[in-house]
């Protein structure tokens, strides 16, 4: 059976599993979010893997990029990602990654920008559905209003990242 390498993380806002799955991040979830068993659930049955504690360069490079993500010294990732999901849901999270620091969009605008503006509320559910948090920013999408919207880490660690990708 192939093996996702996963350690944890702690960030300034909560604290992060990290999952390694070859040479490619396909996990950064939060440890208190309400739907870990599915999102591990997913990643088990789509790679035909299993969740095994440990170290890797991809873990190592991901834990050093976060470090300076929350030190306010860097703006963009390089870390390699591995969408694990559905074709409606790998488009949603591709579009995440053109968002840019320190900017948010709605769930609106960004149903318009994968062309399917009717569909919002799926986007929102694939948008939900993320397992790359902060590297895949799910967090940069607001309600239409403008307002802070669910968010896995809940709305304090979602407030918290967006002020400090304003700062940096």
């Amino acid at each position: 059976m192939n093996k996702i390498i996963v350690r944890r993380y702690e960030a300034p806002c909560g604290g992060l599993v990290l999952g390694a799955y070859g040479d490619s991040l396909c996990l950064c979830d939060w440890e208190v979010e309400r739907h870990r068993k599915r999102v591990d659930h997913r990643l088990h049955r789509l790679l035909d893997a299993e969740f095994v504690t440990g170290a890797s360069e991809v873990l190592d490079n991901a834990a050093a990029q976060l470090d300076e993500y929350f030190a306010g010294k860097r703006r963009v990732f390089d870390i390699p990602l591995l969408f694990v999901g559905t074709g409606f849901q790998k488009t949603v999270w591709n579009e995440l990654l053109k968002i840019p620091c320190g900017e948010t969009i709605s769930y609106g605008e960004m149903a318009k920008r994968i062309g399917k503006p009717k569909a919002v509320r799926a986007l929102a559910n694939a948008n939900g559905a993320n397992s790359i948090s902060i590297f895949a920013p799910c967090h940069r999408v607001l309600g239409s209003d403008g307002s802070l919207t669910g968010y896995a880490g809940g709305l304090a660690a979602k407030e918290y990242l967006l002020k400090l990708e304003k700062a940096i």
